[in-house]
């Protein structure tokens, strides 16, 4: 840990149970003291922070990874939020040589073969663009929730983000149950994918994510040829 980390880590607020996300929020802001971004995928999670920011009024722009291989209900999220809230996307996208130079040489569906080669394509489509948008930010917001995953138990509600060179990382709806989050979206009829309703409980993108049976885990349609502790794409790596 570096100067910065080690001073910004002193100066992170010991959050007490019960606290609110929109609360995280501005308790990250203080902290950083810089610009802040919301990483949004377009998840419920996503659009119901997008809300929370919206009506605290809170100074946190919002990005977005294009892989190229999204779900077209994504993209009518996207618009749905840009034209409720008025807000600006900063798209980001792969370096097109990266994406072509990986189809022609392994071809469309390598990432279905090994773990390697699905690290491969999440690397240059998801945390290469990703490393672009963080570098001029001092902190980003997720929606990441400890109960989503095994890899995502040991989270903090603000934390030091070691991977993108010490910037604060803040996840707000971390506590929060998959109730919780759907019961804030349908009482303030924020946008979401028409996907859920199609039996989606997680979504990335269109090749990699799949409807889930009734009792199945939210993140079971998420890289289903997996085993639990591999389903993370590198974006939120350890």
């Amino acid at each position: 840990m570096n100067e910065r980390e080690h001073n910004m880590s002193r100066n992170i607020p010991k959050l007490l149970d019960g606290v609110s996300p929109a609360e995280i929020l501005k308790s990250g802001i203080e902290t950083d003291g810089g610009q802040v971004k919301l990483a949004c995928s377009f998840s419920v999670e996503d659009t119901v922070i997008i809300d929370m920011i919206h009506k605290e009024g809170l100074p946190i722009g919002i990005f977005a990874l294009d892989t190229g291989r999204l779900n077209e209900e994504t993209y009518e999220v996207a618009d749905a939020i840009t034209e409720r809230y008025g807000i600006r996307i900063d798209w980001y996208f792969p370096k097109h040589e990266a994406v072509e130079k990986l189809e022609r040489d392994k071809g469309l569906y390598s990432f279905r073969e090994s773990l390697d080669n699905r690290h491969e394509c999440c690397g240059i489509r998801k945390v290469e663009p990703l490393g672009r948008a963080l570098a001029e930010l001092a902190g980003w917001v997720t929606g990441l929730r400890r109960e989503q995953s095994v890899t995502r138990t040991d989270l903090a509600p603000i934390e030091i983000d070691e991977n993108h060179g010490g910037i604060l990382k803040i996840n707000p709806l971390l506590e929060w149950s998959e109730e919780q989050v759907w019961e804030y979206a349908k009482i303030h009829r924020v946008p979401v994918s028409r996907l859920y309703d199609q039996g989606y409980r997680s979504i990335g993108c269109a090749p990699c994510t799949r409807a889930v049976a009734p009792g199945e885990h939210a993140r079971a349609g998420r890289w289903w040829w997996e085993n639990p502790e591999h389903k993370e794409c590198g974006l939120h790596r350890k």
